[in-house]
């Protein structure tokens, strides 16, 4: 699983950079159509797209954390791995 780090930690950034990207394009879609920069549309309809846009940023954000949290652990869980082989080394001698 060790081999799959540099995946996650990449993989985990491009997510948090793409959840930023789209909670930037939906704040600026959703205030020009709450001024009503947008013809056609009503203006509660930038209260709609921000609600999905800050969903979406909440829902991605979440995901790249969890891909971080699992790299840590991974982490973790090796570290406890070979500090117990080296005690069971130590005691064998």
């Amino acid at each position: 699983m060790r081999e799959h780090l540099g995946f996650l930690r990449t993989s985990s950034t491009a997510v948090k950079v793409a959840a930023w990207i789209f909670l930037c394009l939906g704040i600026t879609g959703g205030v020009s159509l709450l001024l009503g920069l947008v013809p056609g549309n009503p203006r509660w309809m930038g209260l709609i797209v921000l609600a999905i846009y800050a969903f979406l940023f909440f829902f991605l954000y979440l995901i790249a954390k969890i891909a971080d949290l699992l790299t840590r652990i991974i982490n973790e869980v090796h570290a406890i791995k070979n500090n117990g082989m080296d005690k069971e080394d130590k005691c064998a001698s």
